[in-house]
């Protein structure tokens, strides 16, 4: 019988395990936002729509991306990726649609950012700088949702 799994070491930080575990729900992110994303931009109609649908369709090409960077770290950990995203919602309000994404984004961006950190207490630094490079493309994504939408992205910096 294997040893159980820890998830913590003794000064409190997260473990490999963990952190495989960690990045596999960040892997079911990255697949739902791709879904998202092509159903999305195929779905929303509108003249006043139409840039932003353009715009999803290069976010779908930018999340395949993120999620081969994230299984290939899960496999670098001695990990298996996982192959179920997290549930798609639906709505027939255009708005509706980019509100769901600019959240989805909101929390991948929150959840990285614990990533981050993560990998760095683990010494895992190149881990950490390929993360960050996705953390930019998704802030990216956030900016460009929150203007589709008319308003200002979520202040993150006062969730640290």
């Amino acid at each position: 019988m294997a040893a159980p799994t820890r998830t913590r070491n003794e000064t409190g930080e997260v473990t490999r395990d963990r952190l495989v575990e960690l990045l596999n729900d960040d892997l079911a992110r990255e697949y739902q936002a791709i879904i998202a994303y092509v159903v999305y931009s195929q779905v929303i109609k509108g003249a006043e729509y139409m840039s932003i649908a353009k715009e999803l369709t290069k976010h779908a090409k930018q999340e395949l991306d993120h999620a081969l960077v994230i299984a290939k770290q899960i496999d670098y950990l001695g990990g298996k990726p996982l192959v179920t995203p997290k549930p798609v919602k639906m709505a027939a309000d255009p708005e509706a649609l980019i509100r769901f994404d600019l959240e989805n984004e909101t929390e991948t961006i929150r959840q990285y950012r614990n990533r981050v950190r993560q990998c760095e207490a683990l010494g895992e630094f190149a881990m950490a700088e390929y993360i960050r490079e996705i953390l930019k493309n998704e802030q990216d994504h956030q900016i460009e949702l929150a203007t589709a939408l008319g308003e200002d992205p979520p202040n993150m910096s006062e969730e640290e």
